[in-house]
This record gives C-alpha cells, structure tokens and sequence, in this order.
C-alpha cells in the first residue's frame, strides 16, 4: 500500500488532512447521535492503520538481498602488520607462488596484490513479491562500506564507476568507490563475465508471474585499500556496509543482519554444503514514497446505463499543477520532461498514465460476464509484464478470462476476493506507449452465487484495482451508474443522505484494507 512506511510526521499529516474532510463534510450535515460514533470509530481505524500498516494483498511481501561469503582468505583476516613483521621468506615465497604473484623487493608490496582477494561472496536479489516486478532499467544495487575495502573483481556485474584507484601500481582494482553502485550485465554478456541468473539488464519477475526469473546473482573478490585494515567479516566489531538501496523508486532497505548461513544442495541433494557466513538485507515497497501522485484510475461502464463514469478529475495531477506529468495534446509533439523518469502523457482530465475500464457488459441467468480494457497515455513508455490486481467477492467464482492470464492472489478458506491477472506472451504482455494499440483487452466471465450476486449498491464493481503493484484511484460509490427507474431501491436509499455519506465513506475506508 501507499502508505507503506510512513514516517510518524507524515502519517499525523495525512490523518490530520483526512479529519478535516470528514469534519467539512459532516458540518453540512445534520449530526445525529449515531454518526459522532461512526466518525470516531473512523478516526480511530485510521490512526491505528497508519502507525502499522502494510499491503494486506502481499503481506509479507519484499525484495531480499543475500551475502554468501564462499572464501575466505590471508589465514582468516588479521593484522596485517603484525603478519608482515612475522612472517619468513620462504612463507612469503609460498603465499606468492600459491597466488601466482612475482615477489616484489619487500613483503609490503607482495601482500597489498595479496589483499586483492581477502574474501569472495555471491550476492543474491530475491523479490519475494507476489504482483510486484523489478521493470526496465533494472535495479542498482548500492551500499557504503564501513571500511575501506575495494572490489577487485566481479563477474555476473559491474559497477558503475571506477572512483579513484590512484594508490594502486599495476593491477587496478574493478572499483574503489566508497559507496559503489552495481548493475546487472546484459543479455549476451561474454560467457567468461556471467555468473548463475544474471545478466537480464536488472529485470526481475515478480513470484506469480514467472519463479524462474524472480531472482538474479553476481560475485565479487573484495580487498582493502589499506594493509593496516583489520577485516574479518565475521567478527561482530567489524564494520559491515551501511546505507543499502535497491535503487528503485518506492523502495528503502535495512541495514546488514548476519543469520543462519544460506545451505546449498549438491550431488543430487545427497550432500550440503552452506556459506561461510551470510547476510541479508531486505527491502521494503511504499507506493507513498515512490510518488505522492498515483499513476492509474479507474472508469466504470454497464450495459443498463449509457452514462460512462469517468476516473476521477486530476486523479493523477492537474494539467499544469506543479507536480503534475507533462502533457500533450492530440496530433502534437510532446515537450520531454528535463528529469529523468518523469512522465509525459496524453492530456486528459485524469492526467494518469494507465486507465482501467470497467464494463458490465453482460447479465446471463447464472453468469455475468465484464470486459477490462487497460489503456496506456503514456507518450514515452511501453510497459513490459504488467500486472493488474482486482479484488471483488465473486471473484472466486471465475469461471473464465480469455487473452490474460490469471491466479488467485489471496485464499483463506474459501475466501478469494483477490486475483491478479497479466499479458499472454508473444500476445499481449507488452503494453505499448499512447497511441491505436496502446491497450489491452481481455473478458471475464463470472459464476453468480446465490444470495450474494446483485446490481444494487455498485456490487458489481470491483472494490480496489492495482497496476504495477500501483493502487488506483476509483470514482466515489455515489458515481456508480445507477440502475433504470423502476428497479428495486436500496434498503439505505430511505435513510438519510447524510447518514448514508458516513456510511459510504467507511465502506470506503474499510475497502482499503
């Protein structure tokens, strides 16, 4: 969800600003004695939703960083002065001859080509979420190092920048930034640099949609800058690396945690073998911290009303508005955005990238079937493996979705309100940029369940929509196209608007759990 890792300041903000809604709407109102109660509980709910919020649809869901060290090496990280004055020539001769390194004049230099490889370790990406996935660009992974290692080598990825290797003679380290950036290679790397999983330009699917690429690896050989440096990644007063990000929008990650060492399976599962020591770090999503702006809405349409509802005005930003994407008119050249990632769009009154239609398109005996169409306005960008989530109680009784895929999301006993769908492929699981095929379609058609299945009250519609992991602005329940005059009213239509408004704004807010 959105709100996802609120800071305290921010959260009181938002709740502040939403009370002074309620508090505005309910001014124009007559105050009864049971609408106080239904406020309170309100304020209440939300208060406690944003002190500890997380995604209900993906609960435990997160993108989790793995250090495997695999060697360890110069006799398990000492002192290295200590180790040079105590150490004979014919133990430097063999340190060198095992490293391959010609004995230069002192043992200072010899050690320092020696440092170059103080410990390997495979560095593993996971994203352990259900909808979730890592797009084009990809993820660059960063962090800081508590001390003063350097990489020497990688293999599976690289950095982004070489920094100062000015102290070095002779063989250059791979890098020696302080805070290094690294990227995923290529597809069609040379074989020699690749590593198990990578090379898919930081591209990671999400658990649903493909368990073969949800995850990607790279090696590095990492030394220190200084021989008076102490390292020993075991060893608890060691600095460890700080301030790591996935490089993603959305996305903050925790500091190191040492835990149980990651175990491999060999010889057809008959024997194990495990790291000598692992670290994990792990990275959490907030739709709040990538942009305050959502990117999508959503339209409604039905079969018994010619009245289309479209998403809500400025759903996604005000033509305009600081803020707000950079738009172009039909048949016009777009002005590009000067910052990188920024968004230009058709202009419209919703100003979002991606709208969701949907059409109640058909009333069977014991079906209904709904037509979804996924529009792109976006001027300069396809969406590759899209994702699309949809909550409505029947959806448990899916009978068939023709052109997409799709798989229950969430199922608690014989509940499952929740699915997501995704793109056939070769077929549709491109979205392309604005444009005759910017779109994608597919079909639904639906069981009713006796006792539940009904036209009143908005039913139909669904009650939360997600693209990309992006929650979607939806048209307020008083928007709904209405059913024909002469259809049975609803039981809360004679109660009074009011009361009925309370009531509508807390089937709003319980809708977002």
């Amino acid at each position: 969800m959105w709100w996802n890792h609120l800071k305290s300041e921010e959260a009181f903000t938002l709740l502040g600003a939403f009370t002074s809604l309620i508090v505005h709407s309910m001014s124009r109102c007559e105050i009864g004695s049971l609408v106080w109660p239904v406020f309170l509980f309100l304020l209440i709910f939300i208060l406690l939703r944003l002190a500890g919020s997380y995604d209900p649809m993906d609960p435990e869901g997160n993108i989790t960083i793995k250090w495997d060290f695999q060697q360890f090496r110069v006799d398990g990280y000492t002192k290295f002065n200590s180790f040079i004055h105590s150490i004979d020539e014919s133990a430097l001769s063999a340190i060198a001859t095992y490293h391959l390194i010609t004995i230069k004049s002192d043992k200072r230099s010899l050690l320092l080509e020696v440092l170059k490889s103080l410990f390997e370790v495979m560095v593993g990406i996971y994203n352990y979420q259900l909808y979730r996935h890592i797009d084009s660009p990809g993820w660059k992974l960063s962090w800081t190092w508590g001390g003063e290692e350097v990489i020497w080598d990688a293999r599976g990825a690289e950095t982004t920048e070489q920094g100062n290797c000015s102290m070095f003679k002779g063989n250059i380290p791979h890098c020696c930034e302080k805070s290094p950036i690294v990227v995923d290679l290529l597809p069609g790397a040379p074989y020699n640099m690749q590593t198990k999983n990578c090379c898919r330009g930081g591209v990671l699917s999400s658990l649903v949609q493909d368990q073969s690429n949800y995850y990607s690896s790279f090696q590095i050989s990492v030394g220190t800058s200084s021989i008076d440096t102490s390292m020993n990644a075991s060893d608890p007063a060691m600095p460890m690396p700080y301030n790591f990000s996935i490089g993603v929008p959305g996305y903050t990650c925790s500091n190191a945690t040492v835990v149980a060492p990651t175990k491999h399976q060999s010889d057809g599962g008959r024997h194990n073998t495990q790291a000598l020591l692992t670290w994990v770090v792990t990275c959490l999503y907030s739709q709040f911290r990538e942009s305050i702006a959502p990117k999508c809405c959503v339209s409604l349409s039905t079969f018994y009303n010619d009245t289309i509802v479209p998403c809500p005005t400025c759903s996604c930003g005000c033509q305009g508005s600081p803020g707000a994407p950079k738009c172009a008119k039909n048949g016009e050249l777009p002005q590009l955005p000067q910052a990188a990632g920024a968004d230009a769009v058709l202009c419209t009154r919703h100003m979002c990238p991606i709208r969701v239609h949907w059409h109640l398109k058909l009333n069977y005996r014991e079906y209904w079937r709904v037509k979804l169409t996924i529009s792109n306005f976006h001027l300069l960008k396809n969406y590759s493996d899209w994702t699309l989530v949809l909550q409505h109680p029947n959806l448990r009784s899916l009978t068939q979705v023709f052109s997409f895929n799709y798989r229950p999301l969430i199922q608690y006993g014989n509940t499952n309100d929740t699915g997501v769908f995704w793109g056939v492929e070769h077929y549709n699981e491109m979205l392309l940029q604005e444009g005759e095929m910017g779109n994608v379609q597919t079909e639904m058609l639906l069981r009713k369940e006796p006792g539940a299945f009904t036209l009143q009250g908005g039913w139909p519609f669904p009650r939360k929509v997600s693209f990309n992991g992006q929650e979607c602005v939806m048209p307020t329940p008083d928007e709904y196209p209405s059913l024909p005059r002469g259809s049975d009213a609803s039981p809360l239509a004679v109660r009074r608007p009011c009361f009925e408004s309370v009531l509508m704004m807390a089937f709003a807010v319980l809708s977002l759990v």
